[in-house]
């Protein structure tokens, strides 16, 4: 394995997030962002994807529910595939299992299911390997050689039956066109897919997403698969993810939680020579840090995404971790909800992170820009009429969608795809060394009370 997961917060973990947009992708309806999803989505050589739904009945709360399976699988094993898990000590039973098929000496597919994580619940290993077995056995595979992933609710048990029953249907549905299947079918509480691609020579690199809430890795309330016809060598593989993931997915959060079933995969078929392994790992992250972006533009209830500059920090640990103490200051968060320019709540949370954890700090030399727009510099702020309104201007103009009333007490997002990628900006400059990072997070909406308020029932 290479220990993957310790390498993510070893000195590797050095790397930041380093996404500069050179683009800002805007969608005026959700035909048109589906259309470009579409185009995304062609499956590099040698993988096939299906899904299938089906009605069940969970045993810890009888009533009516869906669930979807979906299948990822390869043509043929292959030896080459890595994946790093969530570090919550409560993981769900298909992390324990996948932690175990990073031992195998190949992969041949990936078994998803939605609305039951399968956590703590009772007999969830041996619930995992049986939903592996059967799709082996549909496919002709070995059960080692399937990883299982499952997303949903903490505690509720899968059912196993239904699911079996339900495998030979999933893979009759399989198709090597398009990977769009998939990001759909693993979605939960997500408003709308998420695709990402890049090419390196003649092969090519596609990666899929779900994430809403339960977001701050060590992953996230995700679950990431990423498909490469490209040859990369397995352990040359468990190391680039290890890397990217640390500079992609473990720099954002939309509310500071960890989820006890986060997944990143990526498995090679092999079809195509890599003519770079360098070019690959830049082409990876690429992949990576737009997915992880995605995560946080979906997730729940979020209106605003808050993109953090911290610049010139004495070590990359301490910008990472000032990054995310703005991004999950609760107060700061609600501010940007509202599109009230607070900036007393965001220097706050700088002050609270640095006299707590890097005291000797001298935060004279901190100068902080919101939209552009310098507020705080020489240890006063630097404010005027005429920045409250520019301030304004700028976290309404990178807001998704408007609040709406709620209906039956339920609030509800009005869009299913994301109009535009713009975020809220914030840079720091602590001048006192040379480290940087760049973190995404989300603000704090009605939205996100009610759904996690609701989402059981």
């Amino acid at each position: 394995m290479c220990d993957a997961e310790n390498q993510l917060h070893s000195a590797a973990a050095c790397a930041h997030f380093s996404r500069v947009p050179s683009t800002n992708l805007t969608f005026s309806s959700r035909s048109a962002h589906r259309e470009w999803l579409a185009a995304q989505s062609a499956l590099p050589a040698g993988f096939r994807v299906g899904t299938s739904r089906f009605d069940f009945v969970p045993r810890e709360a009888p009533k009516p529910a869906k669930m979807t399976l979906t299948l990822i699988s390869l043509d043929r094993p292959t030896p080459d595939f890595a994946a790093v898990f969530t570090r919550n000590a409560f993981p769900g039973a298909p992390v324990i299992v996948g932690r175990r098929r990073l031992e195998e000496a190949a992969l041949a597919a990936i078994i998803v299911n939605n609305k039951v994580s399968n956590v703590c619940a009772p007999g969830g290993v041996e619930a995992s390997e049986r939903i592996s077995a059967a799709v082996a056995k549909a496919l002709g595979f070995t059960p080692g050689q399937i990883l299982p992933s499952s997303t949903g609710v903490i505690g509720w048990g899968l059912p196993v039956e239904a699911m079996v029953e339900a495998v030979p249907k999933v893979v009759a549905t399989l198709g090597s066109a398009s990977v769009l299947p998939a990001a759909e079918g693993i979605v939960t509480t997500d408003l709308y897919p998420k695709v990402r691609r890049a090419t390196v020579g003649a092969g090519s690199i596609v990666g899929i997403a779900k994430g809403a809430g339960m977001i701050e890795p060590n992953l996230a309330t995700m679950l990431v698969y990423i498909l490469t016809d490209l040859a990369v060598p397995r352990a040359q593989l468990r190391e680039i993810l290890a890397r990217v993931t640390d500079a992609s997915f473990n720099a954002i959060s939309v509310d500071s939680d960890t989820s006890t079933s986060d997944t990143v995969a990526i498995v090679s078929s092999g079809r195509v020579p890599c003519p770079d392994f360098a070019e690959f790992e830049r082409a990876l992250q690429t992949v990576c840090r737009d997915l992880a972006e995605d995560v946080v533009r979906n997730g729940e209830g979020v209106r605003h995404v808050i993109r953090v500059s911290v610049r010139q920090a004495a070590s990359a640990e301490l910008a990472r971790a000032l990054g995310k103490a703005i991004v999950n200051a609760p107060l700061f968060k609600c501010a940007v909800a509202g599109n009230d320019p607070n900036v007393g709540r965001l220097v706050q949370a700088i002050g609270k992170h640095v006299g707590a954890h890097a005291p000797n700090t001298d935060l004279q030399r901190l100068r902080v820009h919101l939209g552009g727009i310098e507020i705080f510099s020489g240890g006063v702020f630097r404010l005027n009429p005429e920045k409250e309104t520019a301030l304004i201007a700028h976290l309404r103009g990178a807001e998704l969608y408007a609040s709406a009333p709620p209906k039956d007490g339920v609030f509800t997002a009005p869009i299913d795809f994301p109009p535009h990628e713009r975020c809220v900006e914030i840079d720091l400059d602590l001048g006192a060394g040379t480290a940087s990072a760049i973190v995404f997070g989300g603000d704090l909406t009605h939205e996100y009370v009610s759904e996690n308020a609701d989402y059981r029932s």
